[in-house]
């Protein structure tokens, strides 16, 4: 395997996605597992392999991804995140076809903190006025 690879980082709510792209055909691998491994939903993988789907790179890059923190979901999203910023250091010509697609803008959506006196971030106790 090559040791020269493209770091980038990717989030997404709590999940933090360290991304190496590395050229050439090889093992796509998350947290030392193969990638069938680590994610076990069909749909996720669509979310995953998306830029590299759009950049036309499907059999000329592999990548190892460490994640960490929130659920699968939006580890996916961080993972697609991460790889999006590597290809684009990668070839800047990708730029204007992922941006137009939306992958390379970080989801800076989070859960709302919950606030005293209240039941959760926003729900209130029921007021009456009479």
């Amino acid at each position: 395997m090559a040791n020269k690879y493209i770091y980038s980082l990717g989030k997404r709510k709590t999940a933090s996605a360290q991304v190496k792209l590395f050229d050439g055909k090889g093992e796509d691998k998350v947290n030392g597992q193969s990638i069938t491994e680590y994610v076990t939903r069909d749909d996720l993988f669509d979310t995953i392999y998306a830029p590299i789907k759009l950049s036309k790179l499907k059999d000329k890059v592999h990548f190892e991804i460490t994640i960490a923190g929130s659920g699968v979901s939006a580890q996916a999203e961080a993972m697609r995140h991460g790889l999006s910023r590597a290809l684009v250091s990668k070839d800047e010509s990708l730029r204007t076809v992922l941006k137009a697609a939306g992958l390379l803008t970080r989801d800076a959506r989070k859960v709302e903190r919950k606030k005293p006196g209240l039941h959760k971030a926003r729900k209130a106790i029921q007021w009456s006025k009479r």
